[in-house]
């Protein structure tokens, strides 16, 4: 298909999986499992992915599917084998959904205490929908915002679309989104997330950002906006009917001075290789905005170091900026999706050694972890023990940042809570009263 010639937005959810025809090459027992794990983590994909990203001659290896469709590893067996006999003997989704809850909550659905750590208070009052865990930056998370164009199955944010409202994070109040900014001068740094804030259309985009262009959000200089949908849905930026609307709110960014940065979320080589995503491409950077780019290193999708280093270094072919190497959050299916953090280290090392200056932009892996992001710098053997070398790229406490320590070298180990430290300490630095007081009295300096 033509980059200029529009296209319908067409998802397909849980009601409509078997109507997906390139499905009929999978056996029965696959698309049983496929249609059970869909009652427990949320599926939702597009015509777009289905017809022009996923190779369906390589199904069910192919990265794309991988990244798109349920597979079976992602549940327990136990788990999995009860919610498939339900979809076996015809139970409706209502008589299914008290076995498909109890299996959520065992997923550790809010990892890094975003729940109970970073919620940050007006007036007494909590805001659900912001985040503000590190002092310049508070995360936003709009009410319309919360789905996407499509959803990846390692989503770490996957208890947003369930349909649990105790799981969920978001604001739909404006004005306190703005008030909490005008009080909060030492924010430099809102970042739109999700879900996905460009699900929404750029009207009710605009009603959030265009306010911060005013001389009463002065400290406000960088705008950020987390995204999927150059990735799942790149028709947003050129043949949408409001992708014009939308652009010209980019520019409008710009113009005020502001710093607009599209957190883009690429996972595999081929989310880049279409010539929508290309003329996406063309028309967002006109505007002034930068793209950045980042995805978490997963098994099954892109565990390889080959895979990586084409990726950043069309990125930065294409004037995209390579930004982070995520490690595989500590929720929902990870025991599917995750790489130990030895493993995930090298690869990132022989991707990195791959390409050139303008691609070593790009830092990881890093971990999303309750403390802060701590990013793996290496192994090393140090008076007779071999360690990990870590440090604090961001934390709670500014004091952390840059300094390096050490663990236990683990070559199980896939997150930071696994670690111990090394040399015989009996705990990290930052372990002591280090999440003792939510974000909004904690002292970042």
């Amino acid at each position: 298909m033509k980059p200029g010639i529009a296209r319908r937005y067409q998802p397909y959810v849980l009601s409509s999986l078997d109507g997906i025809p390139q499905l009929d090459r999978l056996t029965e027992a696959r698309r049983l499992a496929m249609r059970a794990l869909a009652h427990v983590l949320p599926f939702r994909t597009n015509s777009y992915v289905v017809e022009e990203l996923i190779d369906w001659d390589d199904i069910p290896d192919d990265p794309i599917f991988q990244l798109t469709f349920p597979q079976p590893g992602m549940l327990e067996p136990a788990d999995l084998a009860k919610v498939a006999s339900l979809v076996r003997a015809g139970a409706s989704a209502q008589q299914i959904r008290p076995v498909a809850d109890r299996i959520r909550l065992k997923l550790n659905p809010h990892p890094a205490g975003q729940l109970e750590h970073n919620v940050p208070r007006l007036d007494g009052t909590p805001l659900p929908g912001l985040q503000h865990k590190y002092k310049e930056t508070v995360l936003f998370f709009p009410g319309r915002g919360q789905t996407c164009h499509a959803y990846c199955t390692y989503c770490f944010r996957w208890a947003q679309f369930v349909g649990m409202d105790s799981l969920k994070f978001v604001q739909r109040e404006t004005e306190t989104f703005h008030e909490y900014l005008r009080r909060h001068t030492e924010v430099t740094d809102v970042l739109f997330t999700g879900g996905d804030p460009l699900i929404m259309r750029a009207w009710h985009l605009r009603a959030y950002v265009e306010p911060l262009l005013g001389p009463e959000f002065e400290h406000v200089r960088h705008i950020r906006i987390g995204s999927k949908a150059l990735a799942f849905w790149p028709y947003k930026f050129v043949t949408d009917p409001d992708a014009d609307t939308l652009l010209r709110l980019f520019e409008r960014v710009a113009q005020r001075g502001r710093h607009l940065a599209l957190m883009a979320h690429f996972t595999h080589p081929r989310e880049l290789e279409t010539p929508i995503v290309r003329k996406a491409f063309e028309r967002i950077r006109s505007t002034g905005a930068v793209i950045r780019t980042q995805a978490p290193l997963v098994r099954h999708i892109n565990d390889s170091a080959n895979t990586w280093a084409e990726m950043w270094r069309a990125q930065a072919r294409l004037g995209l900026i390579p930004y982070y190497m995520f490690v595989e959050r500590d929720t929902g299916p990870k025991g599917y999706f995750e790489v130990p953090l030895a493993d995930a280290h090298d690869i990132f090392r022989r991707a990195f050694r791959q390409v050139s200056g303008l691609a070593r932009t790009v830092r990881g892996p890093s971990m999303s972890a309750t403390p802060g992001k701590v990013v793996v710098l290496g192994t090393q053997e140090v008076r007779g023990e071999k360690v990990f070398v870590l440090s604090f790229l961001r934390g709670r406490s500014r004091e952390w940042v840059g300094r390096p320590f050490f663990a236990r070298f683990d070559p199980r180990a896939t997150w930071l809570d696994q670690l111990k430290p090394a040399f015989g300490e009996r705990r990290f630095f930052f372990e002591e009263g280090a999440v003792a007081e939510p974000p909004h009295v904690v002292a970042w300096e």
